[in-house]
């Protein structure tokens, strides 16, 4: 039982390692890009982008994405014909709930990002909302190289017929981009794991981190897909 014990510990602490050496090779990255990234936990830093893409006659759709950029962890893909500003807030709420509240958050400065709905919650929830530079994607490295996964395995493979169709195929990959495959740039843990084991190692983890939220958010969300 005692050697089990040891083992386990081992392995965590193997992991853990492996996520903090990943987290310094991100933090030299985003430093050669002119933004240095100080989200060395869970909840430091959440990034946001939009999406597009047309489902059946040519219909135009977005999809709101947005990502916890120490763990990689994709908390939200949310698809409409029409997303404001005040949309954004609602759904952000919704996170924080479930996540806890982010110390910062980093986008564009596209006009639903800088709309009075969002200024007026990032000033009501106290968090730091910081913009790129216009024309420098790469300031927002981590969801940017999201994204283009997001596009090349998914938007650029399917076919989406109705709305429904593009809410439904996003959560699927979601989940899977989550919960099943493996990153290595994260020790070959997938986010899910290494949100965890990040919290285990630093006591990070807030109180709406509960599981059985964490489970009802991702269950109402499939509901909200199918």
């Amino acid at each position: 039982m005692g050697r089990t014990s040891t083992v386990r510990k081992s392995r965590s602490r193997d992991a853990a390692t492996k996520v903090a050496e990943h987290r310094l090779s991100v933090l030299e990255l985003a430093r050669e890009l002119g933004n240095v990234a100080e989200a060395l936990r869970p909840g430091e830093r959440w990034s946001l982008d939009f999406l597009s893409d047309t489902f059946g006659a040519s219909r135009r759709f977005r999809i709101l994405a947005v990502n916890d950029d120490c763990c990689r962890e994709n908390l939200c893909l949310m698809a409409d014909t029409s997303i404001s500003g005040a949309r954004v807030a609602r759904e952000l709420d919704a996170l924080v709930r479930v996540y806890g509240r982010p110390a910062s958050i980093v986008s564009d400065n596209g006009t639903e990002f800088t709309s009075r709905a969002i200024l007026k919650w990032a000033n009501e929830n106290n968090v730091e909302w910081h913009y790129i530079d216009p024309g420098k994607p790469q300031q927002n490295a981590f969801i940017e190289s999201f994204n283009g996964s997001l596009r090349d395995e998914l938007l650029n493979e399917e076919r989406f017929d109705r709305l429904d169709d593009a809410r439904r195929k996003p959560a699927l990959w979601r989940y899977d981009y989550n919960n099943v495959r493996p990153h290595s740039s994260l020790g070959n843990q997938t986010p899910a794991q290494a949100r965890r084991t990040l919290e285990l190692n630093e006591g990070s983890a807030p109180g709406a981190l509960a599981q059985t939220e964490t489970e009802d958010y991702e269950n109402q969300t499939r509901r909200l897909s199918l």
